[in-house]
């Protein structure tokens, strides 16, 4: 072989090595299209160990190509996503997320008390437990709806205490933050106000994404899979409206015309517990 043949086969090799290298990089699958790494895509919801996990045996398992929560699990696929405290969205190939062995033991899943006495007199409360990542509401100490939530993470932790909710805004967007990669402002629909600090900053509970673990600046998110229609163009069809129906069980037969609307006796809001702990650590989300 010339010298200049050898050159040539050398540069070939390379090529093919650095073509290898850009195919299987990390956080890329093979044969699966490279997408814009998310935070969401950072941390495991399998690293993140809530009390009631100890009620239910389950493995984790990374999905592969082709699986999605529908997939694996039919019509049961919300009962897992709530035990993941995650939506469809971040439930995606190359995600680790807790497998149940048993379906039964997530269905319709909850780690909230279905009575909460000290909420007894009481006629709507809402408790939110950190360590749990659920938010639950009651009446007269009576559990009637349950969600998985996205509440501050470790930076800015949700304060704990005892609030109310003083006003509700359907379609609230955040003064602050922006979509991912995006000038847009964070869409909080739903949004129902239970603190405001000292320093004039307002804590809403409201609808977003979930990936998974606690995510948020301090707010407390729940799924809202028509948003992110939306906005990132998935789930085609939205199945999910936790903060849709949670507002709505604040706001009851009040007229809302959609622009900010003040409650002068709001829903007591009792926020409890810690964040749960994480064995891995990453990037937030707005």
């Amino acid at each position: 072989m010339m010298p200049e043949q050898a050159v040539t086969a050398t540069a070939r090799v390379v090529q093919r090595v650095v073509l290898m290298v850009v195919l299987f990089a990390p956080g890329t699958l093979p044969g699966e299209a490279a997408m814009p790494r998310r935070a969401a895509e950072t941390r495991s919801p399998c690293a993140v160990h809530h009390p009631s996990d100890e009620r239910v045996a389950w493995h984790c398992r990374r999905l592969q190509r082709g699986e999605t929560l529908e997939t694996l699990f039919g019509r049961r696929w919300v009962d897992v996503a709530r035990f993941n405290r995650i939506d469809r969205r971040h439930a995606q190939p190359g995600r680790e997320i807790k497998i149940p062995i048993r379906l039964d033991d997530v269905a319709e899943f909850t780690p909230l008390p279905g009575r909460y006495p000290a909420g007894e007199q009481d006629q709507q409360l809402i408790v939110v437990d950190l360590t749990e990542q659920f938010i639950g509401a009651y009446e007269y100490g009576l559990l009637r709806l349950s969600f998985p939530i996205a509440s501050g993470e470790p930076e800015n932790e949700t304060p704990v205490g005892d609030y109310r909710i003083t006003a509700a805004h359907r379609t609230h967007r955040s003064c602050l933050y922006t979509i991912e990669s995006t000038p847009v402002p964070y869409p909080m629909r739903y949004a129902l106000r239970f603190y405001v600090n000292a320093q004039g900053v307002s804590y809403w509970i409201h609808g977003r994404d979930l990936p998974g673990y606690p995510a948020s600046h301090g707010c407390i998110g729940l799924a809202d899979e028509q948003m992110q229609r939306q906005y990132y163009g998935v789930p085609p069809t939205p199945v999910l409206e936790d903060a849709k129906r949670l507002y709505e069980w604040v706001i009851g037969d009040r007229a809302d015309s959609g622009t900010l609307l003040p409650l002068s006796n709001g829903p007591r809001v009792v926020i409890l517990g810690s964040l749960a702990k994480r064995g891995d650590a990453g990037a937030s989300m707005p």
